[in-house]
């Protein structure tokens, strides 16, 4: 079964999905549902089966619980889609890759690691290369101008460029709320909602038991927001635990320790929420650098849906908004570094407090300091943060930067530090 590419809309991933399939027998796209993972796998695709769980006697999933050789091909590259959802497939994979040596004949995704993980024997290094995937940047979604790349950054150079649409802070707050999902592009304005909403809904309903054990809906529900009401900060267990206790009066919904370390072990496992980690390199004093990492949703938007919160909410309340505007320029620096090779990463002092909101490094070692500020008032306080820390390391950083929301355009001042707004940028 093949799946129609019509109207298919390019993403960055895409050149590498290209490159790796020349070099590995297959790859595996992890990342959430709905991020387009299936949509773009088939676009690279010849012959596709589904393995979503299915009662269907004529489905893909029933035919392989019967005999998992009925749905493999030998038109490929063949797209295995939800393959977790039958561990035993990944190791199949495996060996047919080792039969010949071809490289490219399979394409995994999945959408959460495997109910039973030990039914995989073996790691599929060296055959099975592991591709993460997000939801749409600004640029895949063309909401950034992208005259701006993150590569002009590392290479510094000068930048003077006017946007040709000045972004108004109700734009920012539609792009936050609608998130990067492929489906939701064509939406009204009024109904961005919608799709983080019927995630969060299927989430509690059905994937929090992916892996066949029952947890309580409504206490997950509570996790989640209290990780939405500390989006883009470092929150402790503990903390999380607290704000719980805080926002319930019920107590059946008190949680323990072991509990919440099992319920985001859950949430990391589906891919809802992912770690920005501590930036610990290049920096003169160890002792002061924090090791914990920021949690953030895999999508501005999914936090915003567990919070009920719509334009109107969002602009009104704008240190919560700054938050989650942190969180989409987090998203997006995410997918342009990787996409780069790199990794994004922060930066905490545990003597002074002081923070970088993001650290981008490439291959080589070489990296970049990020401020992110929603509006132009605190451009310079950020750019005065940017340089004290630029003192502090042993290895200066090769670019300092302040992204911003409500400017329209890009510059390097005259201490080399770039101002540069979201909807300008690219890889």
């Amino acid at each position: 079964m093949a799946l129609t590419k019509k109207n298919y809309r390019e993403r960055l991933i895409d050149s590498e999905i290209s490159e790796l399939l020349k070099m590995f027998g297959a790859i595996s796209i992890e990342g959430p549902k709905y991020c387009g993972k299936t949509w773009t796998a088939s676009n690279h695709a010849n012959s596709s089966v589904l393995l979503s769980k299915s009662s269907n006697p004529n489905s893909d999933y029933q035919k392989a619980l019967i005999n998992r050789e009925l749905i493999y091909t030998d038109i490929f590259p063949q797209l295995i889609d939800e393959w977790q959802s039958i561990a035993e497939i990944w190791d199949d994979v495996r060996t047919k890759c080792d039969e010949d040596g071809k490289k490219g004949k399979f394409i995994l995704t999945g959408s959460s690691v495997p109910a039973r993980p030990e039914d995989i024997f073996h790691s599929g290094a060296g055959r099975i290369y592991k591709l993460n995937m997000y939801t749409m940047s600004l640029y895949e979604s063309l909401d950034s101008e992208g005259v701006v790349s993150l590569s002009d950054l590392f290479e510094n150079k000068d930048i003077a460029v006017n946007l040709k649409n000045k972004p108004t802070i109700e734009k920012l707050a539609d792009l936050i709320i609608r998130g990067g999902w492929p489906a939701s592009l064509d939406y009204e304005a009024k109904n961005y909602y919608r799709l983080p909403e019927s995630y969060i809904t299927d989430v509690l309903d059905h994937d929090i038991n992916y892996d066949n054990v029952t947890r309580d809906k409504e206490k997950m529900l509570m996790l989640l927001r209290s990780l939405a009401r500390n989006e883009s900060t470092l929150v402790t267990n503990e903390k999380l635990i607290n704000d719980i206790e805080d926002y319930t009066t019920e107590e059946n919904y008190q949680i323990s320790r072991n509990t919440l370390a099992d319920y985001l072990t859950v949430l990391k496992n589906i891919h809802l929420i992912q770690d920005q980690l501590p930036f610990s390199t290049k920096i003169r004093s160890s002792v002061r650098v924090g090791k914990s990492a920021k949690r953030h949703f895999s999508d501005p938007s999914l936090a915003c849906s567990v919070l009920g919160l719509r334009q109107e909410q969002l602009i009104n309340d704008l240190e919560l908004f700054g938050f989650m505007f942190e969180a989409l320029v987090v998203r997006d620096l995410r997918i342009y570094i990787e996409h780069l090779g790199g990794h994004i990463y922060h930066f905490h002092d545990n003597n002074t407090g002081e923070e970088v909101d993001a650290i981008v490094e490439l291959r080589d070692g070489t990296y970049g300091a990020i401020e992110i500020k929603l509006g132009v008032g605190k451009i310079e306080e950020a750019a005065n943060n940017l340089l004290k820390f630029s003192k502090s390391c042993e290895v200066p950083p090769k670019f300092l930067c302040v992204i911003s929301g409500m400017i329209d355009y890009a510059y390097k001042r005259k201490d080399g530090i770039y101002v540069v707004p979201i909807t300008a940028l690219k890889p």
